[in-house]
C-alpha cells in the first residue's frame, strides 16, 4: 500500500483502512498478531504515534485486542465488524451519492438499477 499524504483522509485513517483491508482479504485471521506501531512506522516511513493512532481505531472498534507485552491480535468478530461497518457507513453513503447524482442527471430508477446490475456482472465499462 502507498500512503497518500496529500489525501483528504489523515494518514492514521489510511493505516486503519489498510489494516481492515488486510483482515478482509484474509492476510490476518482471528487471533493473528498484527503489525506493531513501530513495524507500521518503519513500513510506511511515518511517526510511530501516527501508526498507533491507526491501531487505536481498530482497538476502539473491537477489531483487534491487546495482549499486554505481546502485541495486538485480531478478534474473532473482526471480519464481520468490518463488513458491517463498511456496508452501513461507506456503502450507504456511496449509494446515496449515486442516487443524488442520478436524480440530477434525470436518470430513471430502472435505468439506474440496470446500470448497477450490469456493473455487478462485470460488464460495466469504465470511462
Amino acid at each position: 500500500m502507498v500512503l497518500k499524504p496529500d489525501s483528504m483522509k489523515p494518514i492514521y485513517m489510511q493505516i486503519a483502512d489498510w489494516l481492515e483491508d488486510e483482515i478482509l482479504n484474509g492476510h490476518f485471521k482471528a487471533h493473528d498478531k498484527v503489525f506493531s506501531q513501530y513495524q507500521l512506522a518503519e513500513m510506511f516511513n511515518i511517526n510511530p504515534a501516527t501508526a498507533a493512532k491507526g491501531l487505536t481505531i481498530l482497538v476502539d472498534g473491537e477489531m483487534v485486542y491487546k495482549k499486554r507485552g505481546l502485541g495486538m491480535f485480531v478478534t474473532e468478530e473482526a471480519k464481520q465488524l468490518i463488513f458491517n461497518k463498511r456496508k452501513n457507513l461507506k456503502l450507504k453513503k456511496l449509494v446515496t451519492d449515486l442516487v443524488t447524482e442520478a436524480k440530477q442527471l434525470q436518470v430513471e430508477e430502472q435505468e439506474l438499477i440496470d446500470m448497477i446490475q450490469e456493473s455487478m456482472k462485470g460488464e460495466g465499462k469504465q470511462e
